[in-house]
Formats: structure tokens, C-alpha cells, sequence
């Protein structure tokens, strides 16, 4: 599989580009961290198998060893002396030699905040902290708790590492370790859609952010949340994060995956991507909005009526009044005068 593969009937789970051979063992900080993500989401997929109780325990150590090394990973690009426990005694030897004591989440979270300059929430921290709270009870001495709440707990930290990485981390990085860094999330991020707590959470959250923008946000084609915003010649989802470059592709993908009815010339651009049967976030019950995917013309079907002489659909307000059928602008101009007489 391309983009990762799992021997049959288990969650075993193997990065692209890397065989079930023995290997080399070769955990840069950020491919550490992906690589614990790409875990949580082998046990947590829920399009595998059934959740056990087992394969949130481990997704539960990983997300916060995930945690843990991205944090770290971004406080590295400050300065490598900012990931020991005591900065003041660092030296270069020990950082080298990986001989040497880290600081902890809240030490990074702290430093990233008032060095770095990264915001976050209470919220976020909350999550990292409950996390933490229930990776040291499973590490140490056994965890009793409901599953429900630990996997919603994990959804949190999940949601917020996955925007972590996109916002604060992966900007960051060039050359071959970007190229690395991109082929390893691909699975990440395809398989996190099959995760329920991770979904809701960034659902709800993804809800406030595009608050005052439903007049523009459709549902995606590829991930088929309600989540992606349009602009002329394109979107983006900011659920999945997929974009389009141009107003055709993103109308051929929503059609393929909506049924919807698309090619006709808009009205306002002439460019053949009017589609029938989008629907926005501010009218999630209708289904006969007309929309354009080039120039973000929308209308609904009682605003068009088709031309006569052209079969192009037009506002009613634009067509030639005074003529035995509606013509439109271009159509009329084109007719003798003693044929609208």
C-alpha cells in the first residue's frame, strides 16, 4: 500500500517507504513524533476494527510520547539548550551525546509560549494535562477509568497536535526532511478520519473558527465534513486541509462525490463550472443552490431561467422582457428586431 500497509487482519502499521525487514533505526524528533502519531491512529482507527481496551491503552502512551517529542521539536528550532530540564547547565557534549534530562510538557508548553511566541488555550493545556494524568497512571500503576472519557480526552490532544503540526511545525521545515515529513503524515491524516473523538472534537472546534463564514463553506469532497470554505478559482478544507488551484477541479471533485449536476456557463464568468445541488453551511437544507466554482456566483433555481435561443441559464432580471420566450442579453442583441417585435 502507498500509503502505508497493515498485515492482514491487524492494525500493524508501516510508514510509506520503509519494508517489515529489519532496519536501522533512524528517529530524527519530528519523524519520532509523526511516527508516534501514526501509532495512536493504528490503534484508534476505527475503520480497522473495534477500539479494545488494549489498543487505547497504547494510544493513549503514544499520543502523549507524540506530544512530548513535537513539543520538543519545535522548541529544537530555537535553540537545541531549550529542551534540558535546567537550560543554565547545558553543554553541546551531552546535547550530542543525548546525555542528559528534558523538561518536561509544561516546561515546554511554558518555553514555547514566552520564547517562542505560540499561543494556546486553556483548553489545549487542559488536554495536554489530562493526558499526561492518565499516560502516568497506565505507565504506572494501572488506569480504571471509562474508555469513553479517556478516548474523548485523547480526541483532544489529537485534534490539537494535528494543528500543532500543520500551524507551528511543518512550516518550519525544508529540503528532504519536509518531503519526509509530508510522505509520513499522508496516513496520518487519511486515517484520522475514521476516528470518532478525534472528529467531533474538531468538528465542534472547527465550528466557532468558521463562525461568520457559512455563506461560503460547503461540504468537502474528500472528507465530507462541512468544512470547506470557497474563494474564487478554489478552496480549501480546513477540516482536512485539501485545496484545490482551480474553480473546475473543485467542481469536478464535488460532483463526483455529491452527484451533483455541473458544466453549465455561468451566468457571470461564462466559465462552465455553474453547478447544481451545493449546499452551504447557512442552508444545509437546501439543494438547489446553483453555484459557480470560478467566480463564486450562487443563485438558487427559481433566481435563473433558461434562454430561449442559447439554453444558458440566466437571472430573471437579466433576460429581454417584451419577446414571446426569455432571451438573454447576448442572445437578443444577436435577433432582428422584427423578430421581437
Amino acid at each position: 500500500m502507498e500509503d502505508g500497509q497493515r498485515t492482514q487482519g491487524s492494525r500493524r502499521y508501516v510508514p510509506p517507504g520503509r519494508s517489515f525487514g529489519p532496519q536501522q533505526l533512524d528517529f530524527p524528533p519530528v519523524r519520532n513524533g509523526i511516527d508516534y502519531l501514526a501509532s495512536v491512529v493504528e490503534h484508534l482507527d476505527e475503520a480497522v476494527s473495534d477500539v479494545s481496551a488494549r489498543d487505547l491503552k497504547y494510544a493513549v502512551l503514544h499520543l502523549q510520547a507524540a506530544a512530548e517529542v513535537l513539543l520538543k521539536a519545535r522548541l529544537l528550532r530555537e535553540h537545541w539548550s531549550l529542551v534540558f530540564k535546567d537550560p543554565g547547565r547545558a553543554s553541546r557534549e551531552s546535547y550530542e551525546k543525548a546525555d542528559f534530562e528534558s523538561c518536561g510538557t509544561s516546561a515546554a508548553l511554558e518555553r514555547l509560549r514566552d520564547i517562542a511566541g505560540i499561543r494556546f488555550d486553556g483548553k489545549e493545556i487542559q488536554a495536554l494535562s489530562a493526558l499526561a494524568a492518565d499516560r502516568n497512571a497506565l505507565q504506572h500503576y494501572g488506569l480504571t477509568h471509562n474508555a469513553a472519557a479517556v478516548e474523548a480526552r485523547a480526541g483532544r490532544v489529537l485534534d490539537f497536535l494535528m494543528r500543532f503540526l500543520d500551524k507551528e511545525l511543518l512550516p518550519l521545515l525544508s529540503g528532504s526532511e519536509r518531503e519526509v515529513a509530508t510522505r509520513d503524515m499522508a496516513p496520518v491524516v487519511e486515517g484520522v478520519k475514521n476516528i470518532s473523538s478525534y472528529v467531533q472534537r474538531r468538528s465542534n472546534r472547527l465550528r466557532g473558527e468558521l463562525k461568520g463564514m457559512e455563506k461560503s463553506t460547503i461540504q468537502c469532497p474528500e472528507c465530507e465534513q462541512m468544512t470547506l470554505v470557497v474563494a474564487p478559482g478554489g478552496g480549501l478544507c480546513h477540516f482536512c486541509g485539501e485545496s484545490w488551484p482551480s474553480g473546475y477541479e473543485l467542481a469536478n471533485d464535488y460532483w463526483l462525490n455529491n452527484s451533483a449536476t455541473w458544466g453549465r456557463p455561468c451566468p457571470q464568468c461564462d466559465d462552465r463550472t455553474l453547478t447544481e445541488g451545493v449546499i452551504f453551511a447557512d442552508r444545509a437544507e437546501a439543494d438547489d443552490a446553483l453555484y459557480c466554482f470560478t467566480c463564486t456566483a450562487r443563485y438558487t433555481s427559481r433566481e435563473l431561467i433558461p434562454c430561449a435561443g442559447c439554453s444558458r441559464s440566466w437571472p430573471i432580471e437579466a433576460v429581454v422582457e417584451g419577446v414571446d420566450a426569455p432571451l438573454c442579453p447576448d442572445c437578443y442583441e444577436q435577433t432582428e428586431p422584427e423578430d421581437v417585435a
